[in-house]
């Protein structure tokens, strides 16, 4: 009885880590995938017009910093409209990205 349930959960184990295992590789691949459309997305964007991209770049970061600045206010009302809801969630998405481009992206190895 004992030999049974030490097997049932070795192939557990087991199971569960080449689980996770695939889930890293996929996780690191997508990573990858997502920085190289980043970068491919600024290098042609850049050949296409500096000024266009620098002025798009200030833009975005002005609506991000907008968008910061809604989410950590001392807010009066529970809900935001409008722009402000927009400019939460551009933030908030995008602060998600930049976290898991942090954590995956740095061990990628396609130079």
């Amino acid at each position: 009885m004992g030999i049974r349930r030490a097997a049932k959960g070795v192939g557990d184990f087991l199971l569960e880590a080449a689980g996770e295992a695939v889930a890293e590789v996929i996780l690191s691949v997508f990573a990858c995938v997502a920085l190289g459309c980043l970068v491919l997305t600024v290098y042609l964007s850049w050949s296409y017009s500096p000024r266009l991209t620098v002025t798009g770049g200030g833009l975005l970061t002005l609506f991000l910093a907008c968008g910061a600045w809604h989410v950590f206010r001392a807010s009066g009302k529970g809900r935001r409209r409008g722009f402000a809801a927009l400019a939460a969630v551009g933030f908030i998405v995008s602060a998600v990205a930049a976290f898991f481009l942090l954590l995956y992206g740095t061990g990628c190895d396609c130079q």
